[in-house]
């Protein structure tokens, strides 16, 4: 199974400096020491970069590579077929490079003419507060690792390709780019624990794993499903619900396995009113009020 959504490696650094990336018994990679050493090598030049310094430029293997090509190729095969037109409208004006593995700062340069955002480098998991909070600030904190080359198209962890391939196509349209920026004002808003996990798990069956109707088709806008090579061809056969912000906010889920719920949007402008409005809006007390509306 395509589990792209399960947690990041754990990251840990020493009082000596050295990072340590903690893969998982299942993980590909784990028993392979150049690997390892290659992903704790990553973190540490993400933990070590500070905002206004260039960009830690990774010089990437050829069997890294050799993943982004074909993880690439499979996936736009499957975007004309599954993506909504909003994420291919967008996706072909972004223009990724399906031969090489961007760096961090080309992607920016692809992405702000068209939205504003950039990217910056991440170890690993980033706080959920300063990783929503900074989409305010059109800005987008990314990995840069790239999943074990003997399983090019499962991960266990997000990579670099969900980051790019799942995230920047989707921040890439306009229309997406004002909700990415709604969540960050939000977050900026937000005082309490449990208002910022109410909107991490709307914004989890929205720009993760959201899907909407396009005739008499259902397609995906997700970044979690545009980057899972299983997941995208298994994603109709979930229960779709209509968008509920109160369920989404308050559904429990297991984010290791395919998720067998799925709400579904009508149109973009759906979205851009339900789900943008709610981000829009949305305060500390949101939590109890989604809960009062659930039991009346």
């Amino acid at each position: 199974m395509f589990t792209e959504a399960q947690l990041y490696s754990p990251v840990t650094r020493t009082g000596d400096g050295d990072v340590t990336v903690h893969l998982s018994d299942e993980h590909p990679g784990v028993h392979d020491p150049a690997y390892r050493a290659r992903r704790n090598a990553i973190a540490a030049m993400a933990l070590e970069y500070r905002p206004g310094q260039p960009q830690p430029r990774i010089d990437y293997t050829d069997e890294e590579q050799q993943v982004w090509r074909i993880v690439s190729a499979e996936l736009r095969r499957k975007h004309e077929r599954y993506a909504c037109s909003e994420v291919r409208d967008a996706a072909a004006l972004l223009g990724l490079p399906t031969d090489h593995i961007p760096q961090l700062d080309e992607v920016s340069a692809l992405l702000a003419p068209l939205t504003g955002f950039r990217y910056v480098p991440a170890a690993g998991l980033v706080p959920l507060r300063q990783f929503f909070g900074s989409f305010a600030d059109r800005i987008f904190h990314s990995t840069q690792y790239i999943r074990h080359h003997s399983a090019p198209l499962y991960t266990p962890e997000p990579d670099a390709i969900h980051e790019i391939i799942g995230h920047a196509n989707q921040i890439a349209s306009p229309r997406f780019a004002e909700i990415y920026a709604a969540v960050g004002e939000a977050v900026n808003r937000l005082e309490t624990d449990r208002a910022l996990k109410f909107l991490a798990d709307v914004f989890w069956f929205s720009m993760e794993f959201g899907v909407v109707r396009e005739g008499d088709d259902i397609r995906c806008y997700g970044a979690g499903l545009l980057s899972s090579f299983g997941e995208i061809e298994e994603f109709r056969h979930a229960q779709l619900r209509p968008l509920d912000v109160v369920a989404m906010g308050t559904a429990v889920y297991d984010i290791t396995h395919y998720q067998p719920i799925l709400y579904c949007a009508e149109s973009v402008s759906e979205i851009e009113d339900v789900i943008g409005g709610f981000f829009a809006t949305m305060d500390d007390e949101t939590p109890d009020r989604a809960a009062h509306s659930a039991h009346a």
